[in-house]
């Protein structure tokens, strides 16, 4: 008999041209990530060339169950790091039968901005910054911590190597190469400031690429931490008191902002940001209050602050930027449950398209 691992890992190349897509969405809660497979008659680098497919949308509270269908459309394509050979994964987002975009289809009207004129002309580019943080399964409380209990301040942990400040490594590192076995433009990782805690960044990528992107290392991080017996947050704030929350701080640049000149092209969108500070906050992931405190490397909630080099902004610009000229700026608010769909447009929408 072989072993389950054998059969996990058959190379279905030697013996078929079928492939397996796994076809991922957002579910109702907006985080929720679901996925099922299909088989196809073979390799498919295409999105428009995959079927489109449908779901129970009554069982993931996106339809009401006497009319529960929802349409799948193929949207974007990455290598399988699970199944291997030449099978996909493909991020979808969903529709009704009618093709009117369902309410939790954030995807829609993001691409809708990102192929406005204005904003293709300036190539938005994306760095997201995505922290996470890592739960014992049973106890829902940080991996190396003591259950019930607390580890020493916070300190040692930010980057630290050690079996008594850094936890979980082989899973942040297997995500970190399967990320870039399936073609998502994963630029690095670190662990962070609470121990437990890690961080990885895509980009950058271009317009609503990004938020594909991150939708789907978010993916194969779930299945990576389903594999290994932990659980996987996004929760602003998950432990109360002293320690650092999570966040998804958003980085980004126009053509306009990365040539000759483009320092003053960065504070006038900064101050175009300021001033629907309200809105992109409401935007920015469920629970944010918890976390933009004022302290732990936060701004206020309600104050809308930016500075060279200050991690207490809401907008940081990098000493780099501000010495050459140009470059990016860094949005510290979103938190790490964000949408990156919502964030990637809004930011674009605002800078680019909103007229004060």
């Amino acid at each position: 008999m072989s072993l389950l691992s054998d059969l996990v890992n058959l190379n279905l190349s030697d013996s078929t041209e079928k492939v397996i897509a796994e076809y991922i969405w957002i579910g109702g809660s907006g985080l929720d990530i679901r996925s099922k497979a299909r088989t196809l008659p073979g390799p498919v680098s295409d999105p428009s060339k995959l079927p489109k497919w449908n779901y129970d949308g009554s069982s993931t509270g996106q339809a009401p169950g006497k009319d529960s269908e929802v349409i799948l459309y193929p949207q974007a394509i990455f290598r399988d790091p699970f199944r291997r050979g030449n099978n996909i994964l493909v991020m979808c987002d969903a529709y009704t039968p009618a093709g009117e975009p369902i309410p939790t289809n954030k995807r829609c009207a993001a691409a809708k901005i990102f192929s406005h004129p204005n904003v293709v002309a300036e190539v938005p580019w994306y760095g997201i910054e995505q922290e996470y943080t890592l739960l014992q399964k049973d106890v829902k409380w940080p991996i190396g911590w003591p259950v019930g209990g607390f580890p020493g301040p916070q300190g040692p942990y930010y980057c630290g190597v050690g079996a008594d400040k850094a936890f979980a490594r082989d899973v942040v590192d297997a995500h970190y190469k399967a990320c870039l076995y399936a073609g998502v433009n994963i630029s690095g990782i670190n662990g962070e400031v609470m121990p437990g805690q890690w961080e990885f960044q895509v980009g950058p990528s271009v317009g609503i690429s990004a938020g594909d992107e991150l939708w789907v290392a978010r993916y194969i991080l779930e299945r990576i931490t389903e594999i290994a017996g932990v659980v996987l947050s996004f929760d602003p704030k998950p432990i109360q008191g002293d320690w650092n929350g999570a966040g998804a701080h958003t980085n980004y640049s126009t053509k306009s902002m990365r040539e000759k000149g483009g320092y003053e092209v960065i504070k006038k969108a900064i101050e175009k940001l300021g001033l629907r500070h309200k809105e992109h906050i409401a935007a920015y992931g469920e629970g944010n209050e918890r976390r933009l405190t004022g302290r732990h490397e936060t701004a206020d909630i309600n104050t809308s602050l930016w500075g060279v080099a200050n991690r207490g902004a809401s907008i940081r610009v990098g000493r780099d930027t501000e010495k050459e000229g140009k470059g990016y700026f860094e949005d510290r608010r979103p938190a790490s449950n964000m949408d990156p769909y919502v964030v990637t447009s809004m930011i674009a929408e605002t800078t680019l398209l909103w007229k004060p």
